[in-house]
Order: structure tokens, then C-alpha cells, then sequence
């Protein structure tokens, strides 16, 4: 993908997160909650995993508790940020996780939490995955959702618009969880599967909220964003605006974090496959017990009216 094309400038992401490297751990409940769900699913899949990463590994709270499972044996930790690299257990690798420096087939599980949403060309990202997992290995992640941070994108947004005129890109879009489970196929893997939570979490102010961001990714690394910092003024503005809208009773504030979780399969001989299309041996009406239509059957699909004006 060209410069021109890229959507974070990941250089600027890696130079923020290793500056609030030390604030991490003061701001991971995100991390922790994905981390036990993924823990979770894991330990309901009866599989052995010799060699498993952590892909994007923060301090490797995820790693560590996927670590913990009897069916897991060595982890390795990846981290694009030498001075959280530096934080996670031994081994530990620094790399880029849209090169990664693993020789094709050589791993069993590839775990990944609340890391992969920020990179620029994430099927290529998949496709390295699927690459370095070895036949009927597993890929298993947690990436933000496109109804993340909603609230905040709406209040600067009209904050800006209001006192300038316009407004320029200040939180990151997320593809949605129909988007991540079609590159999953994209990328190679097999049985992929991908579903979402939306969790509402309450801050003291549209401020704490902000340093949590800042804390586990960078805030506004857009490549498209606007260089001058938001002007004092604006920023109040969107304050009042967030407070006004999504506000409590005590004077908190409400965020919005869609979680959507990826799960896919490196190819194998011993996998289900999907049957060949005319392959089944009963009609879907006889087991429905309705009457099939051929779908250029008009009659089977009465035309909707148009509701009138009251």
C-alpha cells in the first residue's frame, strides 16, 4: 500500500504508545476483558497449541493469560514498540505487525488483542497470519468495532463544525463486524467466524477518557488528520456537547467500545467443508413443510404498497 493510501501513520502511533509505555498498566481494562474472553474460548477448544504469539502484544496481558491454559505450550510475544516489548515475558520479538518475520507454517495459535484495527493494510496483515500458522492452526483476535467511540466522534465532530466551519478527522473509522469476517475469507482462512459485543463504559469526563485512548493507542494517528492541535476552545466545546448528550446522572460520561472477535482456521485435509451446491438428498420445503416457489415465480412475493400520507 502507498503512503499516499494509508490511513494511520504508524510511525506517529509507534512514537506515542512507546511515550505512554509507562502508563499502560493504569489503563488496560479494555485489554484485561478481551484478554479473559479470549482465555475463554480457548480453553473450550480441545486442541493442543505448541508454539503460540501474541500478535501486538501491549505488555502481554493476553499472552500470559492464554499462556496460563493447559493446552498451550511456549508463547512468543510481538511487539512493534521496543519499550513495551521491554515489559512483556520472555521470548519477545520487536516487529511491525504488518511484517511479520515468521517462516511459513511454524506456528500453532495466533492470538492478537485490540491491536490489528490500526494497521494499514490489514489483509495482507491476515494473509501473513494464515501464512505463518501451521495446517488446521489457529488465528483468534479482538479488534475495535465500527461503533467504537461513537459519542467522542459525534461531539467533536459538531464542536468543530460549530466554531470553524468544518471538520477534520480526529477518531479512527473501524470496519464493522460483516467487514472483518469477509476478509477472514479473503485472507485464506477456513470455518472463519466473527461476532461482536458493544460494551458502555463510564469515565469521569470526555479528558479521562481521552488519556485512556492516548494511553493504549496514540490517540489521533490518522494520516489524514489535521497537523494544528485542537484548538483549547473547540475541545471545551465538544466537552459541554459530549456532557449534554451522554452524560449521567452523576456527572460521568458514557463511551461506546464494539468489541468484535476474529476466529479462523489455516487450511487442513481433516477440516468440514461446505457440500457442493444440488448435493443434499431432502428439498428444504419437504422439511418446512411449505410449497417452493421458483424465485421469477411473481406470485410467491407479493409487491409491498407504498404506506400513504396521514
Amino acid at each position: 500500500m502507498s503512503e499516499d493510501n494509508e490511513l494511520f501513520d504508524r510511525g506517529l502511533l509507534r512514537r506515542r504508545r512507546a511515550r505512554f509505555a509507562g502508563e499502560t498498566a493504569e489503563h488496560e481494562f479494555l485489554l484485561s476483558h478481551v484478554a479473559a474472553e479470549i482465555a475463554d474460548r480457548l480453553g473450550a477448544i480441545l486442541r493442543d497449541f505448541p508454539l503460540a504469539l501474541d500478535l501486538g502484544a501491549y505488555r502481554g496481558q493476553l499472552g500470559r493469560r492464554v499462556a496460563k491454559l493447559p493446552s498451550v505450550g511456549t508463547m512468543i510475544f510481538a511487539e512493534s514498540v521496543p519499550e513495551l516489548a521491554a515489559l512483556c515475558p520472555r521470548p519477545s520479538v520487536v516487529c511491525d505487525e504488518e511484517f511479520l518475520p515468521f517462516r511459513d507454517e511454524c506456528l500453532s495459535l495466533v492470538v492478537s488483542g485490540l491491536a490489528l484495527h490500526r494497521v494499514n493494510d490489514l489483509p495482507g496483515t491476515l494473509l501473513q497470519i494464515r501464512r505463518a500458522l501451521r495446517p488446521d492452526g489457529l488465528f483468534m483476535a479482538a479488534v475495535l468495532g465500527s461503533q467504537s467511540l461513537q459519542e467522542l466522534r459525534q461531539a467533536l465532530i459538531e464542536a468543530e463544525a460549530e466554531l470553524h466551519g468544518g471538520a477534520s478527522p480526529r477518531v479512527a473509522p473501524f470496519a464493522d463486524v460483516r467487514e472483518y469476517g469477509g476478509l477472514l475469507q479473503r485472507a485464506g482462512f477456513a470455518l472463519p467466524v466473527s461476532d461482536a459485543e458493544l460494551l458502555t463504559v463510564t469515565y469521569a469526563s470526555p479528558r479521562e477518557l481521552m488519556r485512556e485512548i492516548r494511553a493504549l493507542g496514540g490517540g489521533n494517528v490518522m494520516a489524514a488528520r489535521r497537523k494544528a492541535p485542537l484548538p483549547r476552545g473547540t475541545f471545551e466545546r465538544a466537552e459541554e456537547i459530549y456532557r449534554t448528550h451522554h452524560g449521567t446522572k452523576v456527572g460521568k460520561v458514557k463511551a461506546s467500545f464494539e468489541i468484535v472477535y476474529l476466529m479462523g482456521w489455516a487450511p487442513h485435509d481433516s477440516q468440514q467443508k461446505p457440500l457442493a451446491p444440488g448435493s443434499a438428498k431432502r428439498r428444504l420445503a419437504d422439511a418446512l413443510h411449505t410449497t417452493e416457489h421458483s424465485a421469477g415465480d411473481k406470485a410467491a412475493f407479493p409487491q409491498r404498497r407504498r404506506p400513504k400520507d396521514i
